[in-house]
Order: structure tokens, then C-alpha cells, then sequence
């Protein structure tokens, strides 16, 4: 099996994407640019290739959604140009890529960090199809001033419910980053979320 190239130019792309990462975080719901040109396996997505390969490494454990588990070739990917290992148990993981983010398992399933070390938590990168902020979610809390809006698809029909009870968990729970094409925004566990 021919594995698919990474980043073409592995420094330069990692930082950009990596800026690009940092900064959806300490701005919630702010949607960011994400240019990458990498072909992964599918249903791999250039946006989660992309944050996978500048994120996790051989201490950082992914876990894969059930479409990306199917295909052996994405797991073969992910190990060849991160080192990291792909773990079967999502509460092992460091990162979690979804490609399914409708039936993305509760966010309780993943590793929550622990009182002494909050930062031992997962991080969730979702693959969606749109992400704008023209409407949808009302977000709260450090980074924004005043309010923001984000509108994300497809997601769990109880994700704002979902989001709420991360959110009642602080300093513990899950962070989130929501990968469209070219597109990425984060969701830290210090955003609170109603609908809009």
C-alpha cells in the first residue's frame, strides 16, 4: 500500500497550521483560514490530516471515528507521519479525529483530564461540510468580547446541550476544533454555548 505524501513543506506548514490551531482556540467561535495542500487517504479530510499532523506525535495518542478506523490506509497515514499511536479506546486519546460528527460518540467517552492535571484531557477535531459565523451557536467566555456566533455542519442534534455539560465540568472536560474545507474554529471547554 503506497502511502500518501504529508505536508509538503513540513516546518513551514506545520507552523501555519499550528498559528491557525492557537489562535481558533483563544478566540472562540472566530472562524480561521486553513490552507493546506495535502491528498490523505479518505474519509480522512485535508483539514484533519492537516491538524493531526501538526498536533499529535508519539506521545500524543489519536483515536479514529468508525469511518476512519474501516480504512486501514488512514490509520497507516497517521502513524507514518506522526509516530503517533492510534488507540482503540477513546479515553486513551490525546486527539480524536471525527468524520462523522453527527454520530460523534458523548463527549464523557474521551479523556476528561483529571483535577491536578486538566490539561490531560482529548482534544475532538470534527471534519464538517460548513462553518460560518453568520448564525447558529451563541458563544460566551474568555477570548470573545461580548458574544460570538458560529454555525457548524453537521453536528449532533444535542450538541449545544453537549457543549453545556463540557462546560459545567471547568477546569476538566474536552476542547474541540471544527475543520471545514479551509476553514477551523475552536471550541475550548471555557465556551459556553446556547442556542441561537
Amino acid at each position: 500500500m503506497a502511502l500518501a505524501p504529508g505536508l509538503r513543506d513540513p516546518v513551514h506548514d506545520a507552523q501555519g497550521v499550528f498559528r491557525a490551531v492557537m489562535d481558533a482556540l483563544a478566540r472562540p467561535g472566530r472562524v480561521q483560514a486553513l490552507a493546506v495542500a495535502l491528498a490523505p487517504p479518505a474519509p480522512l479530510t485535508p483539514e484533519l490530516a492537516a491538524v493531526a499532523l501538526t498536533l499529535a506525535d508519539a506521545d500524543a495518542p489519536l483515536w479514529l471515528d468508525a469511518p476512519l478506523a474501516a480504512r486501514p490506509e488512514v490509520a497507516a497515514f497517521l502513524r507514518f507521519h506522526t509516530g503517533a499511536p492510534v488507540v482503540a479506546d477513546p479515553v486513551e486519546a490525546a486527539f480524536a479525529l471525527v468524520a462523522d460528527p453527527a454520530r460523534c460518540p458523548d463527549f464523557s467517552d474521551f479523556a476528561q483530564g483529571t483535577p491536578a492535571y486538566p490539561d490531560r484531557s482529548a482534544t475532538l477535531v470534527l471534519g464538517l461540510d460548513r462553518l460560518s459565523e453568520e448564525s447558529g451557536l451563541v458563544l460566551e467566555g474568555p477570548g470573545l468580547r461580548g458574544r460570538a456566533r458560529l454555525s457548524a455542519a453537521p453536528l449532533p442534534p444535542d450538541f449545544a446541550a453537549r457543549l453545556s455539560a463540557n462546560h459545567a465540568r471547568f477546569p476538566l472536560g474536552i476542547d474541540l476544533l471544527l475543520a471545514a474545507p479551509g476553514r477551523l474554529a475552536g471550541l475550548p471547554r471555557s465556551t459556553r454555548a446556547t442556542e441561537g
